[in-house]
């Protein structure tokens, strides 16, 4: 368990806390869409210690709905690297530390699948949410990072870009952590999370249920020639290599990268007719 890997009596003015942003491809891990941009920021509450920041190659196209948040176009990702290449610097800056997010759920989402998909161990340290503390510790009319930034008067205007948002999040945290000692004694790094309602829950995978072929193709990393029906009806007979598969309300959807398609797709396993292994 997360909250079992710190100390809570620990001083929150000598904890190390990374603070982390991802923009993506879409609102749901769950439905296949991927991290587009990532952004940490490793430091106490005196100095900076590192930071690290980069585009990253998705292997799918971004929805219009988050291109009209990051402005991050097909364009600006030619060349960027695949997670997996990132990720060691974005866990190094991870490691021994407080993670956090605004809205940390969303982000946490993200980095676990990134992370599973790297077939690397994922970060341990506790987990805080700006935006959870801010709901219980004002009532300001709007919670959006942007929102909180301009009422406490902190940073520059979030813009949706990982490491601006990053940025702005430290500052919020910064006042929200002065403001806990002065109104309520806060000064732990247990009493900040019991004061949140404790450590937002990484998302570890579970497991599911799967086809054999499913479950193998994953195993060996092989493809798999599939006939699907798709929402219309129509049915295709494409290849695919299974990456990973989700559970979403109810139902159980299946992410891989479509060869037809040129990139990651969503599929739900119940509308799938046949799967095949590739000889």
């Amino acid at each position: 368990m997360l909250e079992d890997s710190f100390n809570s009596d620990q001083p929150l003015r000598t904890a190390v806390f990374c603070v982390f942003d991802v923009e993506t491809t879409g609102l749901s891990a769950a439905f296949g869409h991927r991290v587009c941009e990532i952004a940490c920021l490793r430091c106490n509450l005196e100095e900076e210690i590192g930071r690290f920041e980069s585009l990253v190659d998705p292997g799918r196209s971004i929805s219009p709905g988050a291109y009209r948040v990051n402005r991050i176009a097909a364009e600006m990702l030619d060349g960027a690297p695949m997670f997996e290449q990132v990720a060691p610097s974005v866990l190094a800056l991870m490691e021994g530390a407080v993670l956090v997010a605004h809205n940390a759920p969303f982000d946490l989402s993200f980095l676990a699948v990134e992370v599973d998909n790297a077939d690397l161990l994922p970060p341990e340290g506790p987990v805080v949410d700006t935006l959870a503390l801010v709901r219980r510790a004002y009532s300001f009319a709007r919670n959006s990072l942007r929102a909180v930034a301009s009422t406490m008067e902190v940073g520059t205007t979030p813009i949706h870009r990982a490491m601006s948002d990053v940025q702005t999040t430290w500052l919020v945290l910064e006042r929200i952590l002065s403001d806990l000692e002065n109104r309520w004694g806060i000064t732990t790094l247990g009493q900040l999370l019991d004061f949140q309602g404790g450590s937002v829950p990484y998302p570890h995978p579970r497991t599911l249920p799967l086809p054999p072929a499913i479950a193998e193709a994953l195993e060996e990393r092989k493809r798999v020639w599939m006939n699907y029906v798709n929402a219309n009806g129509q049915e295709s007979h494409r290849l695919i290599r299974p990456l990973r598969v989700s559970e979403y309300r109810g139902n159980l959807y299946l992410n891989a990268h479509c060869y037809q398609a040129g990139e990651l797709r969503t599929f739900r396993l119940d509308r799938v007719i046949e799967l095949t292994l590739e000889d």
